[in-house]
C-alpha cells in the first residue's frame, strides 16, 4: 500500500529544514495514509498502476449490473463468470458480453448490443479484473493529508496541554457537538473521496 505522501514532501511543504523528526513524520505519514484510505474506503492510488482483482458473490438475487470498490474506474482488463463453485470460470468478451461505465464505476453483463443478461448466481460468481483511482494523490486531497499530519505531530487533538508550567487550550476541532474526530476543514475533504456503498 503506497503512501499518500512522502516525509520529503511534506517537509517541504512545512518549510522543516532539519532531520530531528523524521522517524516520527516517517510513522506519521505511513500512519495517516492508512487512516484516510480507511476513512475514506478508496484505496486512492494503489490500483492506479497495478490491477485490482475483486470477485462477487451475488447470492441473493440476480442482477446485471455490478459496482466495483476502487473509484474513479480507469479500466477494466477482464470480467470472468462461472455458474458454480465447481466450475472454472469463463472470459467474457468487452462490448460483447459485457459493458464498462466509466463514469458510474461499474460494470453491466449485456446480451450483444442492446440487452442486458444477468450475472450468474453463486459465491465468487464474477470476477473482475480492473484498475482505478489516482496516479497520483489529488493536490486537495494532499493538503489534508499535510494537515492531518500536522495535526497528529503537534498533538492539536488533544483538548488540554501542559508545557514548561504553562497550559495550553486547544478550541475544540470539530464543530460537530460530541465528535472528537477530524477539524471541519480535513473531514470535508476526506469526504469527498468517500465512496459511499451502492446497495
Amino acid at each position: 500500500m503506497a503512501n499518500l505522501c512522502t516525509v520529503e514532501e511534506y517537509k517541504l511543504y512545512k518549510k522543516i529544514e532539519h532531520n530531528k523528526d523524521d522517524e516520527q513524520l516517517k510513522s506519521l505519514v505511513s500512519s495517516v495514509s492508512t487512516l484516510v484510505k480507511t476513512y475514506t474506503g478508496n484505496s486512492i492510488i494503489d490500483y492506479a498502476q497495478s490491477d485490482k482483482v475483486e470477485t462477487f458473490d451475488i447470492t441473493d438475487h440476480y442482477t446485471s449490473e455490478l459496482f466495483l470498490t476502487e473509484s474513479p474506474l480507469i479500466s477494466v482488463a477482464g470480467v470472468q463468470e462461472r455458474d458454480s463453485i465447481a466450475d472454472s470460470y469463463t472470459t467474457l468478451t468487452a462490448d460483447e458480453h459485457y459493458y464498462v461505465d466509466t463514469e458510474h464505476d461499474r460494470v453491466y453483463r449485456i446480451d450483444g448490443d442492446s440487452s442486458t443478461k444477468n450475472f450468474p448466481k453463486g459465491f465468487a460468481s464474477v470476477k473482475v479484473t480492473y484498475r482505478a483511482g489516482y496516479l497520483s494523490c489529488p493536490d486537495d486531497l494532499r493538503l489534508a493529508v499535510y494537515d492531518l499530519i500536522t495535526y497528529y505531530l503537534k498533538e492539536e487533538y488533544k483538548g488540554r496541554r501542559s508545557m514548561q508550567g504553562a497550559t495550553l487550550q486547544n478550541e475544540a476541532s470539530t464543530t460537530i457537538r460530541d465528535d472528537i474526530g477530524f477539524p471541519d476543514h480535513i473531514k470535508r475533504v476526506l469526504d469527498m473521496y468517500k465512496i459511499i456503498d451502492v446497495v
